[in-house]
């Protein structure tokens, strides 16, 4: 089954995997000293003015109240970060960077997917659709990806380590897997892990 990208998140971590029929050569790469999470393209990609496939899909940021994670499809994650650095409420930073960006404009009215989590478990999941915006508080692994499986729903996957998790997020029995990125809510903060496949 093709759900396109996806990402899973619970009180203890998150994952996010890039699935795709039309891009497939791309990779996640680290930067900000660890703390940004981007995907691009590889050495290997054709060139394309496509606006949906280099973004930042996920970062640490600090807040008022301590680290928080934002993670996602697009260029959405960069403002629910900022929002969350200016202190506002998860719920409330991913709610209105969905609404302001809302679906992607593309020939399948591509929904936006983003997830937060903080350092005290509190895990948010939230969509953006051509017919709806929908953000909830988790506390089970929850999955929603771009296609088929386009609203929040409970999913049975083990968010453990980050690089374990990473590796098992890109391995899941969904078509056209590419890459992979994962956090994982330690005593000491969050760890970040990828995985690019064979690359």
């Amino acid at each position: 089954m093709y759900i396109g990208r996806f990402l899973v998140v619970s009180p203890d971590g998150g994952a996010y995997r890039v699935s795709s029929r039309s891009f497939p050569n791309r990779a996640v790469t680290t930067r900000d000293e660890g703390r940004t999470l981007t995907v691009g393209p590889t050495a290997a990609a054709e060139e394309t003015d496509n606006p949906y496939v280099a973004y930042n899909c996920l970062r640490v940021v600090d807040t008022p109240t301590g680290e928080t994670v934002a993670f996602g499809n697009g260029s959405h994650v960069d403002p629910i970060s900022e929002k969350l650095e200016l202190g506002y409420p998860a719920r409330d930073a991913l709610a209105s960077s969905l609404l302001a960006l809302d679906y992607e404009k593309d020939a399948y009215d591509t929904p936006r997917i983003a997830a937060t989590l903080d350092a005290d478990g509190t895990a948010l999941i939230g969509t953006v659709r051509a017919d709806a915006i929908l953000v909830e508080t988790v506390d089970e692994p929850t999955l929603v990806a771009t296609y088929e499986r386009d609203t929040p729903e409970a999913f049975a996957f083990d968010l453990g380590d980050a690089a374990g998790t990473a590796t098992d997020a890109l391995g899941l029995e969904f078509d056209h897997a590419v890459c992979a990125a994962a956090v994982s809510r330690t005593d000491d903060g969050f760890d970040l892990a990828v995985d690019n496949g064979d690359d």
